[in-house]
């Protein structure tokens, strides 16, 4: 019922990833004018997704893993603890576990995140899924370009399901958008 929350850990910078996900106040660093929440007080009473978990630096890591075990948090340039009370799911394309064995991730937070896992197959091992997916992207593309839903002739799903598809689910959708 509550709000969902999504951060890509990969795709903002390892020095600016702190104040998004744990907010900051104002005057805390050159320019912070004013004193926004960060993700995890967004996700508060729902879920925050942490996709691409893995990329996170280590240093983070550690006030991540502070965070999930006291569920609290301490805003940028704060002292004051803030109560999180919010779903943490974690994505990644790596083995987290090989990853923390090998040092790259934090063991403790590994094992605090992997409280149930759901590991997905790639699309080339879940080829019965490719002619629902493709449907369902067509018609999504359809809708956002306004166009006429295009003909998809057995040929077509024959092509499809022949295809490695080595980008996943996302190569799948582009082809459904061309």
């Amino acid at each position: 019922q509550g709000p969902f929350i999504a951060i890509n850990c990969a795709a903002i910078p390892e020095n600016l990833l702190e104040a998004p996900l744990f907010g900051y106040e104002k005057g805390a660093f050159t320019g912070a004018q004013t004193a926004p929440p960060g993700k995890f007080e967004q996700a508060q009473g729902g879920t925050i997704l942490l996709d691409e978990i893995s990329e996170m630096p280590l240093g983070l890591q550690a006030k991540l893993l502070r965070v999930l075990q006291e569920r609290v948090l301490e805003r940028l340039g704060s002292n004051r603890l803030v109560a999180v009370d919010c779903r943490v799911v974690a994505a990644t394309k790596l083995d987290l576990k090989a990853e923390a064995a090998a040092g790259r991730f934090r063991a403790d937070l590994y094992w605090r995140l992997n409280v149930v896992s759901i590991p997905l197959a790639p699309l080339r091992a879940r080829r019965e899924d490719i002619p629902l997916l493709f449907n369902a992207f067509c018609l999504q593309a359809a809708e956002r370009f306004r166009r006429a839903l295009p003909e998809r002739s057995p040929a077509l799903f024959e092509w499809l399901m022949a295809q490695e598809w080595p980008g996943n689910v996302r190569e799948l959708q582009h082809a459904a958008d061309r």
